[in-house]
């Protein structure tokens, strides 16, 4: 388990590394696959759980929120993103229905619709604040903010797994997961907040477009490691609803997209957020 784990996050981080190469644009096109495939893996937990969802209108509603503000960026420079963002939201939301309309299920008449709309929310809607992140700059080019914060996410999921592996003694949540300790979190945040100082440090404050003063990277280098954990616990209470280990089997050792991806989840909506009100002028 462990070497599959190295293994494999050697590999990922080799491609993180190799996507800075790409086009922002060509670097965009990869979050429409990650996303279809986190739609799959969560409506099959929430399937597991009891809970039937109209998956092909979810994986193709969620596909077209993301596509529609990638090229709302990559075309008309972000003008009108978020009227767009919310009338295909609007029309998802109108379609699920209209679609639970024609189920005959007396039983749970309400659940595929609800169980569409979460997953959709949960997977695309997030997610596609890294199209945002991504190609929401003057410049449209946002590589190194993603490259940032994925880098401090993670390193705080590698920097966690460590601590609680070695010395975890208090459970955080057990009834989510057994095996995430008080120290375990407390060493992954430490973990994340010297990469963040570390990036600042060797990036002199300029990540990408993206201007940091110390407070930045100190604050950013705390919150973000937080938002990981607090991905990481959701997906633990989707599986333990659904009664599964993983959400899937592409990753031997580290489980499905969206078990690799939970704690990136909400790191991106609170880092578009911190730019948005504290950064921006």
């Amino acid at each position: 388990m462990i070497r599959h784990r190295i293994v494999n996050g050697a590999i990922m981080i080799a491609l993180l590394v190799g996507a800075l190469f790409l086009p922002a644009f060509g670097l965009f096109l990869i979050i429409p696959l990650l996303s279809a495939l986190m739609l799959w893996e969560c409506y099959y937990l929430l399937h597991a759980a009891g809970l039937p969802s109209f998956r092909v209108l979810g994986i193709v509603g969620g596909l077209a929120l993301i596509f529609a503000t990638g090229l709302n960026y990559h075309l008309f420079q972000g003008a009108g993103v978020y009227e767009w963002e919310g009338v295909i939201l609007a029309g998802l939301v109108f379609l699920v229905l209209m679609r639970q309309c024609f189920e005959n299920n007396d039983a749970a008449p309400l659940l595929p619709a609800a169980a569409t709309l979460m997953g959709i929310l949960y997977t695309a809607f997030l997610f596609n604040f890294y199209t945002k992140l991504l190609l929401g700059w003057p410049d449209g080019d946002g590589r190194y903010v993603l490259f940032y914060m994925i880098l401090v996410v993670k390193v705080t999921d590698m920097a966690a797994y460590a601590t609680g592996c070695s010395i975890g003694r208090h459970k955080l949540i057990p009834r989510l997961s057994p095996a995430k300790t008080w120290e375990g979190c407390a060493g992954g945040v430490l973990g994340g907040l010297i990469t963040s100082l570390l990036f600042w440090r060797l990036a002199d404050g300029q990540v990408g477009p993206m201007t940091l003063g110390i407070a930045d990277a100190v604050i950013l280098g705390i919150v973000l490691p937080v938002a990981g954990i607090v991905g990481d616990l959701i997906e633990s209470m989707l599986k333990r609803a659904a009664n599964v280990k993983d959400s899937g089997t592409w990753l031997k050792g580290m489980g499905g997209v969206l078990d690799v991806l939970d704690s990136l989840l909400f790191a991106a909506p609170i880092l578009y957020i911190y730019i948005l009100v504290v950064l921006t002028p």
